[in-house]
């Protein structure tokens, strides 16, 4: 880079790869020799002949049945690397109520940010509107590489001679050539050419065609999970973002990844934008509403969105995360070894979003009805927060400190 050491740039994006992935086995084969795959890496980028490496393949159930291409920590690295570069300047693009991948502005914002629109429509519950809830099909799956990149050059190209938050301008300051070089590779490297499958072929039953890169049209798709293909969904759909908000003059719209909203006072001006909605995905960016997927009620009904179901004056965790929260404990219990830190984990994620809503006498239930959890550990702070017995002794199948 310019004014920037790609070696050291390169040694940064390790560290935050690293991040959620330490003690992987990818992750401890590339630090066993860290220096050394750093170099090499630089190398081949410095000279134009870096190539993603095989992906692995494989299924989660939760929170729905999803097919995933884990990229090699190599890669990862690499996704860090260009993530680093082009995300301050994509973040200058989007607007305020785009909520996925983005500092400062993840599930709970959005949430949030839809309690305000309902709040500010309604008038303070004081006059009716409506929410219009819409989702996209097979998104990743469908997404133009072209399209994508066309849209990721043309945005760089017009901020180059822009100025950063340091009066700089950003051709100064950053390789472009280096950039839209790491840019092309990423966007239009399709893992099925070169992936190992981890489990067996029966894992994908189930799974619906239009969720998987194994049936995606030619020359679309990118693999969920990855860092870059969460910042270029982003990219992707900012276009249309800004279409709602400007051309449809959609004052109260948000969105999360695929899946979004709508808030107006008349439900009619509502079912008039789905058409015009339908046609400018299709036309422009060869996506499609899901056909089974349009919510649109009064808003005192109540609208599910990124995991709450959202209520005039309270909000409520979901039913599918209190399922699969009792499933989990269910499915750990099941095992012939309890892995303790997992079972912490697993427990603490469950308790860290629910701790959100109002849901602490179901944060209870779901505890006492596994009350097997308490023979390895105990929860304190009003439920809130499970902690691991300093031995193994059987501790009292009780909740403690509340």
């Amino acid at each position: 880079m310019k004014e920037n050491n790609l070696l050291e740039d390169l040694f940064r994006a390790y560290y935050d790869a690293r991040k959620n992935k330490r003690n992987t086995i990818n992750q401890l084969r590339f630090e066993m020799d860290l220096q050394h795959n750093l170099y090499n890496l630089y190398q081949v980028i410095q000279k134009r002949e870096y190539v993603p490496g095989r992906s692995i393949a494989f299924i989660v159930e939760k929170p729905v049945k999803r097919e995933v291409f884990a990229a090699d920590f190599k890669d990862r690295v690499v996704h860090h690397l260009l993530f680093n570069y082009v995300n301050p300047i994509f973040e200058r693009t989007f607007i305020d109520d785009s909520y996925s991948c983005r500092k400062g502005r993840g599930t709970h914002y959005g949430i949030k940010r839809l309690r305000h629109h309902i709040l500010s429509c309604s008038n303070n519950y004081t006059r009716p509107c409506f929410v219009l809830k819409l989702d996209l099909q097979g998104y990743f799956m469908n997404i133009n590489r072209s399209i994508l990149f066309d849209k990721v050059t043309r945005i760089l190209q017009r901020y180059a001679s822009r100025k950063d938050s340091d009066n700089v301008r950003w051709k100064d300051k950053l390789d472009f050539d280096l950039i839209l070089y790491l840019a092309e590779i990423l966007i239009f490297h399709d893992p099925v050419e070169n992936y190992h499958m981890n489990g067996s072929k029966s894992d994908w039953y189930g799974l619906p065609l239009g969720k998987s890169l194994f049936n995606s049209p030619e020359n679309c798709g990118l693999p969920i999970g990855n860092l870059t293909s969460q910042l270029f969904s982003n990219v992707y759909l900012n276009s249309f973002d800004h279409y709602v908000k400007r051309d449809l003059k959609v004052k109260h719209y948000g969105r999360y990844v695929d899946d979004f909203y709508m808030v107006h006072e008349d439900k009619n001006v509502l079912l008039k934008l789905i058409p015009e909605i339908r046609a400018y995905l299709k036309s422009k960016l060869g996506i499609t509403l899901h056909p089974k997927k349009i919510y649109l009620q009064k808003y005192d009904k109540g609208v599910l969105f990124v995991g709450a179901f959202i209520k005039p004056y309270r909000t409520y965790v979901s039913n599918r995360t209190k399922e699969n929260f009792s499933k989990s404990l269910t499915e750990l219990k099941q095992g012939k070894e309890h892995d303790k830190r997992h079972l912490s984990r697993s427990i603490n994620s469950y308790l860290g979003i629910m701790c959100h809503y109002k849901a602490y006498n179901i944060r209870r239930k779901i505890m006492m009805r596994q009350a097997w959890v308490f023979n390895y550990g105990y929860v304190m702070d009003c439920c809130t927060l499970y902690k691991l017995n300093d031995v193994d002794t059987l501790v009292p199948d009780k909740i403690v400190n509340e």
